[in-house]
């Protein structure tokens, strides 16, 4: 009964107080690892929270062989325990070049192409959780060719680890000096 209690208690109390906990970021970068079926790729990622619980994402990442992409995501944050720990869902597009594989029916020929410049549309879903100024990231990550290789689809599982490098707190209280300094500067024209 006493262990029931207890951890009831100790859950209750962790929602309210989780901002002492939470170690949001205004500022993230670092590395991403991702695995699809062509194969694996590392890169950097960087964040940047542009709105509340909105951050851009920009990656940039490579198998150092034959495929090279950039991607640019909006991503919608959302809580799941407290601000330390999030899902994410957003969307964004990307370029790169890659390789491809067309199958000639005909023949039952598959041509292998080295090189292509490549445009899509990336959707991406994960969850993230930030303790001791570091983001960990699973994520999903799908992308939707417009122009450059054979595949419609292409799919990515990621993990990233980044180092925040401005907290959200920092960040609030220099968009409120700007703002103060903007009104001040309105009233004294």
């Amino acid at each position: 009964m006493y262990k029931t209690v207890l951890i009831l208690f100790i859950c209750i109390q962790s929602f309210f107080v989780q901002d002492i906990f939470a170690q949001r970021y205004g500022s993230a970068l670092g590395l991403r690892m991702g695995n699809n079926s062509n194969g694996r790729t590392i890169g950097l990622s960087g964040q940047q929270r542009v709105f509340k619980h909105v951050t851009l994402e920009g990656i940039v990442q490579s198998d150092f062989d034959r495929n090279t992409t950039l991607h640019l995501l909006v991503q919608k944050h959302k809580p799941i325990i407290s601000k330390g720990f999030n899902y994410y869902l957003g969307a964004g597009v990307s370029s790169g070049w890659e390789e491809s594989f067309v199958k000639i029916p005909e023949s039952n020929q598959i041509i292998h192409t080295y090189g292509n410049p490549t445009t899509g549309v990336d959707l991406v879903g994960g969850i993230e959780m930030t303790l001791a100024n570091t983001v960990i990231s699973l994520d999903y990550k799908p992308n939707f060719n417009l122009s450059g290789r054979e595949e419609f689809l292409r799919s990515q599982v990621g993990i990233s680890a980044r180092i925040v490098l401005v907290k959200s707190k920092e960040q609030d209280k220099k968009r409120k000096k700007r703002l103060r300094e903007k009104r001040k500067s309105k009233r004294r024209k």
